[in-house]
């Protein structure tokens, strides 16, 4: 792609962010309306000044005497108009910050609603730290940019707009000769930014890529120092570091030659009409009161693309990150459905002919055949990677088949919503999460309107009510990340399910963190809730799937054997060699 066609999609890019940036402000448009209401009080204000200077000092050089009452006159409304377009300034700019901070907040807003709408896909594909910066980092830098363009946009074309009917009123000819030289100074501009808002865009992903590797190394801080990477990961964050601040300076420094060479062609024109009045007064065509007014004038019209020209740097950068965000909001969300799953669930569950790859270009599961029945126990254990997680994901749609379909008694699952799919089932991860609140509601998450009885009765039958006791303020204790150990939070996950008695069950080594001691105990629990209810259950422990109904030993996303834990030993294949394989020291 040539310079010239990079520029053209840049540019093109440039005035999409723009459009729709003035679409979500137009939301406010009773705001808009009143801040452009004041912007113009304020400049007719100021421009009506200098046509009063210009009558003062016609009254001071007039032949014979000085208007003394002329001028003292004159003098006081000067004074009355310099307070008021004061005031109308600052109502202008209080008006500017509230649309500017409401655009901000709708932004984040269906910023965070799109989040919770996207497919997996597209989370698993991004770094929290970009998503992240998107969300906060980059609307911050959009509404700064708002906020210096909004001042500067009414007020200017407030000013320009004015300025020239002004002008016109006292001398036709100079004012055609300053519309004239206009040109100029929007063709220097505009061919700088034009060049200019490809460096935002990449200064904008560098700041979301720093963003996600601090992100990456504080949540890992302790795998770093385990295995002294700490000189490996400054040296990394080093080089993205100068990548950005390479970035960064020239980005601000080629838009920065945006306010001289501005400012150079305006000069210009000021000397033009300066020259240009000159003339007319030896004509005596115009005044020396006259020309004073024109040159306020053609000052006051080139003010505005000066001050333009002075912030573009924030402007371009601000509609760099608009991009980003609204890259976001456009992506393709989860198919919307509003049917639900019908009646009570009993749990049959059947895969037909499912195919499902995450790389087009490397096949994981093809063909995929299965049928539980309600109520039984599944177990899955094969090598990592075989496609066991997966399974569970295409099961509660947190990714799509490529074709087949997943029946649960009988239903297709992609013909419902999502909220009522995944209600039917319970999950307990590897991986615990955990809010940042109370005990209480991170076990009631999945039954918000659960009583302390009931909550208290399924710690209990998770074995985690003995620790929830010793907390501080108990039930009503907040936690964070460093209140509890890892077991502790996973027993809350396992209190969460076991408050929640979904129809449907997924265990993926969910006692993983825990003692054995209390495993046993929690097997117990888990053989309680099970009973009647369909369950899969992910286990690298296979001492622990011994009693379930069916095993499925899968290996590269297909099931290579199936059966009891009995059948599939008297067969003596795969299954056998990776139950002995964990017992081979005993």
């Amino acid at each position: 792609m040539t310079l010239k066609n990079k520029s053209k999609k840049s540019y093109a890019s440039s005035a999409a962010s723009l459009r729709r940036v003035f679409f979500s402000i137009g939301k406010h448009k009773y705001l808009l309306i009143l801040s452009a209401a004041a912007a113009c009080i304020s400049q007719g204000m100021q421009l009506y000044i200098p046509m009063l200077f210009g009558n003062a000092i016609d009254a001071m050089i007039s032949q014979g005497k000085v208007d003394f009452a002329l001028i003292g006159s004159t003098l006081t409304l000067i004074l009355a108009l310099v307070i008021l377009s004061s005031a109308a300034v600052y109502l202008m700019n209080l008006l500017n910050n509230r649309i500017t901070y409401k655009t901000a907040e709708d932004l984040r807003n269906k910023a965070i609603r799109k989040i919770h709408t996207l497919p997996l896909k597209y989370l698993d594909g991004h770094s929290t730290g970009d998503i992240v910066d998107r969300v906060i980092a980059d609307v911050d830098q959009l509404s700064d940019g708002l906020l210096l363009g909004f001042t500067q946009f009414f007020s200017g074309i407030a000013a320009i707009a004015m300025t020239l009917i002004f002008m016109f009123s006292r001398n036709v000819w100079i004012t055609l000769l300053v519309i004239a030289l206009t040109p100029i100074s929007f063709a220097a501009a505009g061919f700088i930014t034009s060049h200019t808002y490809k460096m935002f865009q990449k200064q904008s992903a560098l700041r979301g890529k720093e963003t996600a590797y601090i992100n990456e190394m504080i949540g890992s801080e302790k795998t770093v120092k385990a295995f002294g990477y700490e000189e490996q990961a400054s040296q990394k964050f080093h080089e993205i570091n100068d990548d950005l601040r390479e970035c960064s300076r020239k980005a601000v420094f080629y838009s920065s030659l945006t306010n001289p060479s501005t400012r150079c062609i305006n000069s210009l024109i000021y000397a033009a009409v300066a020259a240009a009045g000159a003339l007319m007064i030896l004509n005596q065509s115009l005044t020396v009161g006259g020309l004073s007014t024109m040159l306020s004038y053609a000052s006051q019209y080139t003010k505005p693309f000066n001050d333009i020209s002075s912030v573009i740097s924030e402007l371009q950068n601000a509609l760099a990150c608009a991009d980003r965000v609204f890259a976001l909001l456009d992506e393709k969300e989860e198919p919307m459905m509003t049917s639900s799953v019908n009646g009570d669930i009993k749990g049959a569950i059947s895969f037909e002919h499912v195919s499902f790859r995450y790389d087009e270009n490397k096949p994981l599961i093809e063909d995929f055949n299965l049928n539980v029945h309600a109520g039984m126990r599944v177990a899955l254990v094969g090598p990592t990677g075989c496609g066991k997680t997966t399974l569970i994901n295409l099961l509660m749609r947190f990714y799509h088949v490529r074709s087949g379909m997943i029946r649960i008694d009988g239903q297709d699952t992609s013909t419902v919503s999502a909220e009522s799919l995944r209600s039917c089932f319970g999950m307990v991860l590897q991986d615990t999460w955990l809010k940042e609140t109370t005990v209480r509601e991170n076990i009631s998450f999945g039954k918000q309107d659960a009583s302390d009885k009931e909550i208290i009765e399924s710690a209990k039958r998770a074995h985690s009510w003995s620790f929830i006791q010793r907390l501080p303020q108990g039930l009503d204790t907040v936690i964070d990340e460093d209140t509890l150990s890892q077991g502790e939070r996973q027993l809350l996950c396992i209190t969460r399910v076991m408050l929640a008695l979904p129809p449907i069950l997924i265990l993926d080594e969910a006692t993983s963190s825990i003692d054995t001691r209390t495993e046993l105990k929690i097997q117990k629990a888990f053989d309680t809730l099970m009973e009647g209810r369909t369950s899969f259950v992910v286990a690298h422990r296979l001492s622990t799937i011994r009693d379930a109904d069916l095993i499925l030993v899968m290996n590269h996303g297909t099931i290579i054997e199936q059966g009891t834990h009995e059948t599939l030993i008297k067969e003596n294949g795969f299954y056998k060699k990776l139950y002995e394989s964990q017992f081979s020291e005993a």
